[in-house]
């Protein structure tokens, strides 16, 4: 398991969901249940949707009711990404769970799955940006500065493509404990929301 396949798992989804562009498509996830692959997919489809869901919010002439939709609509996709996440992270760390542990392990500040949340989101950073540097109705201005961007993210991803290998070779060997951290997120729960418990 390293960053090369889930960076093809999200190159996949993002290549897959602009094909109809369309917020309202049904996921096309290929995989198995219950394989790393299926739930990296899923990862990065959501982050997709979400992405064009914070395009379309942002537009200053949508109808305030339209705008409350998609701001729901976005709140449940935060809250499936985090669930997600977690599930990844369950996964990885099911596969680590007997390493030996070095005697001057350390526990990291980022868990693999989080690292592996932001991989995602980059591979979409980097494919819009591509778009922008291609535009035919844009001047030279824009695809100078697109472009000075676009390297910048490529750097990012390059870097931080090792640095989830490096993290993952050392849960493996033992010098990082695997330790999952739950998000324990409240504003969504009815129990622990004090609006929501309100409304109940």
């Amino acid at each position: 398991m390293t960053s090369e396949l889930f960076n093809k798992i999200f190159k996949e989804s993002v290549k897959k969901y602009h094909i109809k562009d369309d917020i309202s498509q049904s996921n096309p996830n290929p995989y198995n249940k219950n394989t790393i692959e299926y739930l990296l997919f899923n990862k990065n489809w959501i982050d997709t949707v979400q992405w064009h869901l914070e395009d379309i919010i942002r537009d200053p002439n949508i109808e305030p009711v339209k705008a409350l939709e998609i701001k729901r609509t976005i709140d449940k996709s935060n809250q499936d990404r985090t669930d997600l996440v977690e599930n990844i992270e369950d996964y990885i760390f099911e596969i680590y769970k007997d390493s030996d542990i070095k005697t001057d392990a350390r526990i990291n500040t980022e868990t693999p799955a989080w690292a592996i949340d932001r991989l995602s989101i980059l591979n979409l950073k980097i494919y819009h940006m591509q778009q922008e540097t291609e535009r035919t109705d844009a001047d030279d201005r824009h695809k100078q500065k697109t472009t000075v961007k676009l390297d910048i993210l490529l750097q990012q991803f390059e870097d931080l493509s090792i640095a989830i290998n490096q993290l993952l070779t050392d849960l493996a060997s033992g010098k990082i404990i695997a330790k999952t951290y739950k998000q324990m997120k409240m504003y969504n729960d009815a129990e622990l929301n004090p609006v929501l418990r309100l409304s109940k």
